[in-house]
């Protein structure tokens, strides 16, 4: 099991980040998208081949325009 956000996640361990912004519904190329992986930055270029571990911590963050 993985946790994304916080949340339990029925993704399996090996899955990719790419291919769990996919299932977000979130495009490999989006623009204002960071990801961390067990508290480390995984840098956009290698998001698809970033491999998740069993029970990894997986953190998305979305920069919103706000004032």
């Amino acid at each position: 099991m993985i946790f994304v956000n916080g949340q339990s996640s029925e993704v399996p361990a090996g899955e990719t980040v790419a291919g769990v912004l996919a299932r977000m519904g979130l495009a490999e190329g989006a623009r204002g998208v960071a990801v961390a992986v067990d508290g480390e930055v995984v840098p956009r270029a290698a998001w698809s081949t970033h491999a998740l571990g069993e029970h990894a911590r997986v953190e998305v963050l979305t920069a919103m325009q706000g004032g």
